[in-house]
């Protein structure tokens, strides 16, 4: 077992955890003076530590932030009142080059030998920063393209609903009732993307849904061909979005009768294990290999396929805080387990 070290090894031992440490320490006194720098701060600032000590604080200071820097210090040293958050703030350090640094920075107070001193850690946060700018930057094409995208479908849109009304006024067709009840679904994805998008959310509010109910609307809104669909005759209520939950089992059914044919056998059942459903169907299935790699998107095995519809199946579920995989059906065909 190692002896504890003694006052001086202690002490050369701390020197050694600060000379060492990833983020920059700069200590200074009463008077704003630099007192210490460690090697960190060159890797942030450009300044060796023996550049800094003995210099004023006001060096790694940009022109316009001085006179707040200053009045912040002396009004701390004379009524020991904080007015900014010691623990991590957010402000922008001069480096030696000339150029603005964004920083985080923690602030401690200590005495030695009487004299009272404040010093400051340091952490880079330019990437981070980035990174956020990269977000916005990205979210705002986002919001620019749901705009486009859904003015480019409501004008087509639109068009097909006006027709699809005079026709109905002419003929009394079921079909042309199942072609109003799709563009108007049509016309509600195209509201939820626009809200969704702005709202950086992918589902919104959510209510207690039938979930049986909702399968049988979702498989009305695809074209199925002539696949046969069976229920549970049970499946339970979930707090969900019910637009996001129908467009997850639309995908999910467009999905069974693209790979499984068009005469599929598509399954919805409750998990015996937990609470959740099921949509299987009677496919060629999915190799294990490649179970994981179906959410991603882009992911498909057609040749005309967007890779998609799964990846969206996959954001609607773990944004309601669900867990999806995918399975072997008892048929040897594909299915996907939905877990509450």
């Amino acid at each position: 077992m190692t002896s504890p070290p003694s006052a001086v090894d202690a002490d050369e031992f701390h020197r050694t955890l600060v000379e060492n440490a990833a983020e920059g320490m700069l200590t200074i006194d009463e008077d704003s003076e630099i007192v210490y720098a460690n090697p960190a701060v060159e890797e942030i600032l450009g300044y060796a530590p023996d550049e800094l000590v003995g210099s004023p604080k006001m060096r790694i200071i940009p022109d316009r932030l001085r006179p707040v820097h200053a009045a912040a210090l002396a009004s701390y040293v004379e009524t020991g009142e904080r007015n900014v958050d010691w623990d991590g703030i957010e402000l922008p350090a001069l480096h030696k080059d000339g150029h603005e640094v964004p920083t985080l920075i923690s602030l401690r107070e200590h005495e030695h030998d009487g004299e009272q001193y404040f010093t400051g850690i340091l952490r880079d946060v330019s990437e981070r920063r980035q990174r956020e700018n990269r977000l916005r930057d990205q979210k705002e094409r986002l919001d620019e393209f749901a705009d486009i995208l859904a003015h480019d479908i409501r004008n087509p849109l639109s068009v097909a609903q006006g027709y699809t009304e005079i026709a109905r006024r002419d003929r009394d067709a079921p079909e042309l009732e199942t072609v109003s009840e799709a563009l108007d679904r049509i016309d509600g994805l195209v509201d939820d993307v626009l809200a969704l998008s702005r709202e950086g959310r992918y589902v919104g509010e959510t209510e207690s849904v039938d979930v049986g109910d909702c399968v049988r609307e979702s498989w009305t809104n695809v074209d199925t061909d002539r696949a046969t669909l069976r229920v549970d005759a049970d499946l339970g209520s979930v707090e969900a979005d019910r637009s996001r939950l129908r467009e997850l089992l639309e995908n999910l059914f467009r999905n069974a009768t693209e790979h499984a044919g068009g005469d599929a056998l598509v399954r919805v059942d409750r998990l015996p294990d937990r609470d959740g459903f099921s949509v299987s169907d009677d496919g060629p299935g999915i190799p294990e290999s490649t179970r994981e790699a179906v959410f991603e998107r882009g992911y498909s095995t057609r040749e005309d396929g967007t890779g998609y519809g799964l990846s969206i199946v996959h954001r609607i579920a773990t944004g309601h805080g669900w867990r999806i995989s995918a399975a072997e059906s008892r048929r040897g065909g594909a299915r996907f387990e939905i877990a509450f």
